[in-house]
């Protein structure tokens, strides 16, 4: 599967062949239960579920951000529990914007797996395309077959990651440029209700992801996407760009989105806001 985006139609078709895994990872920040109780009530049919909180992270110590990445070898172990191989498809979705879709994607990408696509639109779009419902929870089914071709699904990482001292010594050693996806009055330093502090990464731009949407939810033509990267980078993407956010997450949507326009090669700040603020030595831009 080569295809970075999936319609629905097109995954009905993919999940009557074997070898396809799908994840399903709705959450909600403000009610990290939300997702779990969403996917029991109905999911894709054979769909797994995976947690942000307790899954997807590393273990929270107040200073590395909000959802930390977790090491790509227990990441690794992870997704080989769940029936990953190197010859696995594997789609994500999420309620619908693929915020926590995209930060999926990314993480199987930096993993080492190439296979893996998003549901364009999400479990609204599957619903409205009449997609067939599951309830209830699902274990991942392990053959031994699997088990042994999936002893070592750590490949080559193709997502490229920057550290807070990589993001600080760029402020006096410009190299690449920080994009930030958290909405403007969060940018600003104007409206903070997740972190401690407001404000921004000094020199910074802003590009909130849900810009890569158009208004039924699902990611805008790629082309209308590039002109957009194109127009407000400029030949800044000569130079790298780094994504981040609050916690990493939708600094992944607009990676992918990037992605999605054909430009390529950007790399993602885990850490992101809620860890750099976490330390008072670090400068804070506001306005």
């Amino acid at each position: 599967m080569t295809t970075l985006l999936i319609q629905p139609e097109a995954l009905q078709e993919r999940l009557a062949r074997p070898g396809c895994l799908v994840f399903d990872v709705r959450h909600d920040l403000a009610d990290h239960g939300a997702g779990r109780r969403a996917y029991e009530a109905g999911h894709v049919p054979g769909a797994l579920y995976l947690d942000h909180e307790t899954q997807l992270c590393a273990l929270k110590t107040g200073r590395n951000g909000r959802h930390p990445l977790p090491d790509r070898a227990d990441f690794a172990a992870l997704m080989r529990a769940q029936g990953l191989t190197a010859r696995t498809d594997v789609v994500v979705y999420d309620a619908g914007n693929a915020m926590f879709a995209a930060h999926l994607w990314w993480m199987l990408r930096w993993l080492g797996h190439e296979s893996v696509a998003v549901l364009d639109g999400g479990w609204a779009a599957w619903q409205a395309a009449g997609g067939a419902v599951e309830s209830g929870a699902r274990a991942p089914s392990l053959s031994e077959a699997q088990a042994i071709q999936g002893l070592s699904p750590l490949g080559k990482p193709s997502m490229p990651v920057v550290d807070a001292r990589a993001v600080l010594v760029n402020l006096d050693e410009p190299r690449f440029t920080v994009l930030d996806a958290r909405a403007p009055e969060r940018f600003s330093g104007a409206v903070e209700p997740i972190d401690p502090v407001g404000g921004h990464i000094p020199g910074a731009l802003n590009r909130p992801f849900a810009l890569n949407l158009a208004p039924d939810g699902r990611f805008k033509p790629a082309g209308e996407l590039r002109a957009e990267f194109e127009a407000l980078l400029g030949d800044r993407l000569d130079h790298g760009i780094v994504h981040q956010c609050g916690s990493g997450i939708t600094a992944c949507h607009n990676l992918f989105a990037m992605e999605l326009a054909g430009l390529r090669g950007s790399a993602l700040y885990p850490g992101s806001w809620s860890e750099w603020c976490a330390d008072a030595t670090r400068p804070v831009a506001r306005a």
